[in-house]
């Protein structure tokens, strides 16, 4: 059963810098609204596990998205180190398979219990990733399915394999909430308000309109981190989640 979130939880910030300092002023400056903060391959490659570090002790909580896709004793390993940081969300690739899923799994369940984790990380699968179009897919990938099956069959995949979610865009999200019920999370990335410039995603969508289509997260960097003012960004984010889901309760 899911629990039940504020305006400020559903909103990840990407804290897509390799300038630790700025990254932690950030947490200081929007903690308070918003909760959840992700770390990328950026950050991290440069501050390493001092990054999460850095922005546990400022206050947020960490989604630690380095997309892990290897092997699966490898994934295993990358992921049991993971879970031994108290971050609140790590992601794999689903495009590592089925083994590799199970056995990520099992090493953050394995992790969390001998250590005693307090609260044991939830575990996402990526999906197709929110740069990548339906022309990509096919012509440089070499995937022939269209999107929406190969998100499909990625979120199956996940569901089976003991994922607590997926991550995938919200243009995907009637398909996938169609075929496997609400019960897996779903990580939105490629949100953009209307009154933002688009940037590098392909397949964007507001805010509104992923909380309608069924999203739990939206991770939004830019918007709110190269604002003028991100706070005030923040807040107006904030606002607007806030009135989806008034109309959603309604």
């Amino acid at each position: 059963m899911k629990k039940k979130q504020s305006a400020g939880e559903k909103i990840i910030v990407a804290l897509d810098t390799p300038d630790l300092k700025r990254a932690k002023r950030l947490v200081k400056l929007l903690r308070h609204l918003i909760p959840n903060f992700k770390i990328g391959s950026e950050l991290y490659t440069m501050h390493g596990p001092d990054a999460v570090k850095a922005v546990r002790w400022a206050g947020g909580h960490v989604f630690l998205d380095l997309k892990y896709h290897d092997i699966p004793n490898t994934v295993a390993g990358a992921v049991r180190a993971a879970t031994l940081m108290n971050v609140f969300m790590i992601s794999i690739h689903a495009a590592g398979g089925r083994e590799m899923m199970e056995a990520a799994r099992r090493a953050m369940e394995e992790g969390a219990r001998k250590r005693r984790v307090r609260r044991r990380p939830k575990l996402v699968a990526v999906t197709v990733l929110t740069s990548m179009s339906e022309e990509i897919l096919h012509s440089e990938v070499g995937i022939g399915a269209s999107l929406n099956e190969t998100v499909t069959r990625f979120a199956r995949m996940a569901e089976l394999t003991g994922m607590d979610g997926v991550v995938a865009s919200a243009r995907e999200l009637p398909v996938r909430r169609s075929a496997f019920g609400r019960d897996l999370l779903v990580v939105t990335p490629g949100i953009r308000p209307a009154w933002s410039v688009q940037g590098d995603q392909t397949r964007i969508v507001t805010p509104e309109k992923a909380l309608a289509l069924g999203a739990d997260y939206l991770v939004i960097g830019r918007p709110i981190t190269q604002a003028k003012d991100p706070r005030e960004a923040a807040e107006r984010l904030i606002r607007e989640v806030k009135m989806t889901s008034v109309y959603e309760a309604a």
